[in-house]
């Protein structure tokens, strides 16, 4: 028997697939265009971060179907939906890190709602999921904020 996902569960999990599909896109124009003597350290991890956050889209999404929800799926509905924000275009390399740690923060402070949630509905994959998730984002988010300790 195939579980289903409730409204609460379900707009948890797209809240956090809109974050991922914002934070896609953010990461991809840091890679692009960080500037300065930090450029082949930044432009390496904005690549590492992106992949990262594609994989983790790709496995709430799958999660959502899976319980029978349905992930948002247009870059209209990420903005609509999403706690973090797009990027301006007019960050120093700076405030890209700082911007991208203050994402990771927001993010974590819901995926600990987010596994108290599924815990309460028994659903311990989605748990695990966003468990994962969280773990390696504080560790990300530790290692943004010592590079800006500099």
């Amino acid at each position: 028997m195939q579980a289903t996902a409730t409204q609460t569960l379900t707009a948890m999990l797209n809240k956090q697939i809109a974050n991922c599909g914002i934070l896609y896109v953010k990461l991809h124009n840091y890679h692009w265009f960080v500037k300065g003597d930090t450029f082949y350290e930044l432009h390496a991890k904005f690549e590492e971060l992106y992949d990262e956050i594609s994989a983790f889209l790709d496995e709430l999404a799958e999660r959502l179907l899976t319980i029978n929800g349905k992930p948002l799926a247009t870059l209209r509905d990420y903005l609509q939906h999403a706690t973090v924000t797009e990027a301006s275009g007019n960050e120093t390399a700076q405030q890209m890190v700082q911007t991208i740690a203050n994402d990771f923060a927001t993010i974590i402070e819901e995926l600990k709602q987010g596994i108290q949630r599924a815990e309460q509905e028994n659903d311990q994959a989605t748990a695990d999921i966003l468990i994962g998730m969280r773990k390696k984002l504080e560790k990300h988010r530790w290692m943004l904020t010592a590079f800006l300790a500099r």
